[in-house]
């Protein structure tokens, strides 16, 4: 099957006005649909151009323009003579992608991750909005300090959609040695591709404080998260305070 007719043809089906998509933009789609359906998994290797050239019958030109902006959003990885692999959390270098809390001295340090606590619940109304599920969905929430050296800076409230994530509880949370994201990519199969993020200052309350081992009443940055897999499939949401007295959040525009 010519699978880029094929696509090309579902396009025309739809009842939405027709819209124009460039080659290597199907192509791109065409890729995303292989890594969402499994084909190649995260630290693996992808295709050859020339291959993917011959299964979609395009030019190599096409499949590269393709890979390239995959590339720059993250979803592959090129390593110099070794070939176009698929990202992953795994990777030391992923680390920062979505973490972008950095000290003022601009000494990177890996932070540590301590979970504190792991309980099962029902979604209420929020909980539903933001992961695209039903009020009263079986979810997940997680409480977890992010520890830079041994200085408190990071607390974090994390929902999840429970039917994605069964078997999670504080134990494997405490045995695991990486990031959340390469526990939740390695475990359970959850790619995490993108995330939307909303920032407001807040004060401390004494909860807070207490965990983050500042003043009640002490600026800290509220940073609201929904993060996607394969999709724009929002799998996890989490409201963080970051303690910023010596780190300030960083964020590239390009």
């Amino acid at each position: 099957m010519d699978v880029l007719k094929n696509l090309c043809s579902n396009k025309r089906m739809s009842h939405d006005a027709p819209t124009f998509s460039p080659l290597y933009r199907q192509i791109k789609a065409l890729i995303l649909q292989a890594l969402e359906a499994g084909e190649w998994r995260p630290g693996q290797a992808i295709p050859s151009e020339q291959e993917l050239a011959s299964r979609f019958n395009v030019s190599q030109g096409t499949v590269r323009k393709a890979i390239d902006e995959m590339a720059a959003d993250n979803l592959l990885v090129r390593k110099q003579g070794k070939g176009t692999y698929v990202a992953s959390h795994n990777d030391p270098r992923a680390m920062f992608r979505f973490l972008r809390l950095v000290p003022m001295d601009g000494n990177l340090s890996h932070p540590q991750s301590v979970p504190l606590d792991c309980w099962r619940a029902k979604a209420g109304q929020e909980a539903s909005r933001m992961l695209g599920i039903e009020p009263g969905a079986p979810i997940i929430i997680i409480r977890r300090l992010l520890r830079f050296g041994a200085k408190p800076v990071v607390i974090d409230e994390i929902y999840l959609p429970g039917d994605l994530f069964q078997g999670l509880n504080l134990e494997v949370l405490q045995d695991w040695n990486g990031s959340l994201y390469s526990l939740f990519e390695t475990r359970f199969g959850m790619r995490m591709i993108r995330a939307q993020e909303r920032i407001r200052a807040v004060a401390a309350d004494r909860s807070a404080a207490e965990v983050l081992k500042v003043a009640e009443g002490t600026s800290l940055l509220s940073v609201e998260r929904v993060t996607y897999t394969y999709g724009d499939k929002p799998v996890e949401w989490r409201r963080g305070l970051y303690s910023t007295a010596e780190h300030f959040y960083l964020n590239e525009l390009n």
